[in-house]
């Protein structure tokens, strides 16, 4: 019977997608036993009704002095929780609050970690993959025999899943003491000219543009369309994109109604960035690139030469 939990986040009045990613991942672990969601904050009844979809149990730890963030205070809690209802395994999402207590966690807990899991197969022992270099390679990791294990979830990769309809239960659980820090305030990010995940048609361009110039001809074929420029990974490698623009799992994860691909090989870490769209067509002179096995349509060819003919083509339709 493995006990599975997931340590929910939200923030600013909205649950994080990681944390219904994380009991897809859960669920698909527990085998016999239970995916148990935690959310820990102030006035969480919606969060623990969304998780309790995905969830066989969602434990509520719920204080007015849990409304923000705090690793200390969710330390206390968990470690509370977790005396009488011992987990075998605890996901936690590999964001910048998650990857901050998780190794605070692991420790009180004496449970080995593994950080940004992109897999995991606990069937014999536990295992996991993951990647280094910034998504250049994919390692396989076996932990050490432990009783509980601790791993931090990357974003965008666990989307499969079923609902379970599960039982909410309030933990009754207060912080037992005053943290050392306590929350100031939010300082909201400066927002980039062009939020690549939120786009509707994405051009994307690859190796294949060959030169920085000819990022000009992306931008003339995604604005006729209607669309952004974005880039793979060796686009951004060699500065010709800003990194906000990098789709992939090292980047950013998008759903846009059209992906056009041009000149992109399709390595994994891409094609898992943006395998979901709901529209993909390639274009590369490579009959065997890997993206030809996600595009709904492709084209075998020059992109320089498949260029002047799609913006020919728009500028007719456009009249």
């Amino acid at each position: 019977m493995m006990r599975v939990f997931v340590i929910a986040e939200h923030r600013m009045g909205e649950l994080n997608p990681i944390s219904i990613e994380m009991l897809n991942l859960a669920n698909a672990l527990k085998g016999d036993g239970t995916s148990e969601a935690v959310v820990i904050g102030k006035d969480i009844n919606a969060y623990a009704e969304e998780l309790a979809k995905y969830a066989d149990v969602v434990w509520k730890i719920e204080d007015n002095s849990l409304e923000n963030y705090n690793p200390e205070l969710y330390i206390d809690v968990l470690m509370q929780l977790f005396a009488n209802n011992k987990p075998d395994v605890v996901l936690i999402g590999n964001t910048s609050c998650g990857s901050e207590y998780a190794p605070y966690l692991a420790v009180k807990l004496n449970a080995p970690i593994a950080t940004d899991v992109v897999a995991v197969n606990a069937t014999d022992g536990m295992k996991v993959s993951r990647y280094l270099f910034q998504g250049k390679l994919m390692t396989d990791l076996k932990l050490k025999d432990a009783e509980t294990y601790v791993l931090t979830i990357r974003q965008g990769v666990f989307k499969e899943g079923v609902e379970v309809n599960g039982e909410i239960k309030d933990a009754g659980i207060k912080p037992s003491k005053e943290p050392a820090r306590k929350f100031v305030q939010y300082i909201e990010p400066e927002v980039g000219e062009v939020d690549i995940s939120q786009a509707e048609v994405i051009v994307a361009v690859g190796r294949g543009i060959d030169d920085e110039s000819n990022i000009e001809l992306a931008e003339e074929l995604a604005e006729l369309l209607g669309g952004v420029v974005a880039g793979s990974r060796p686009v951004i490698d060699n500065g010709w994109l800003p990194k906000d623009r990098q789709v992939g799992i090292s980047g950013k994860i998008v759903k846009p109604k059209l992906y056009l691909a041009l000149g992109i090989s399709g390595a994994f870490q891409h094609v898992m960035g943006m395998k979901d769209s709901e529209l993909i067509i390639a274009v590369n002179k490579d009959p065997e690139a890997p993206i030809f096995g996600v595009a709904h349509y492709g084209i075998v060819g020059d992109i320089f030469e498949v260029f002047p003919e799609l913006v020919e083509k728009l500028n007719e339709m456009k009249g």
